[in-house]
């Protein structure tokens, strides 16, 4: 079994409140879940209303999988013209971790 964990820090773009935020991130995360079936979660930056730290993992039997999953999923994030991708972070976890 392989777990991948992916963070995603981001810049908002015109956010002016918590509330705003909220309706930019909430479609965000549940698409990611929809479209690639994984876990995902907003991890970080909860107080601010122009970052977002997103969390994503996934979860198969080869590591390979588990990589295609997140490189897409940094993909479509990349893609999003409301978010700035600032930073996206990596882990791969294997059976001898």
């Amino acid at each position: 079994m392989f777990v991948g964990a992916l963070e995603f820090d981001l810049l908002l773009g015109d956010v002016r409140s918590l509330k705003q935020k909220r309706s930019v991130v909430r479609p965000v995360l549940a698409e990611l879940r929809k479209r690639f079936d994984v876990a995902v979660a907003e991890a970080g930056h909860l107080d601010l209303h122009r970052r977002a730290l997103i969390g994503v993992a996934a979860v198969a039997a080869d590591s390979e999988h588990v990589r295609d999953v997140l490189d897409e999923c940094e993909r479509f994030m990349v893609g999003r013209p409301e978010l700035e991708l600032l930073s996206a972070h990596r882990r791969l976890l294997g059976p001898h971790d």
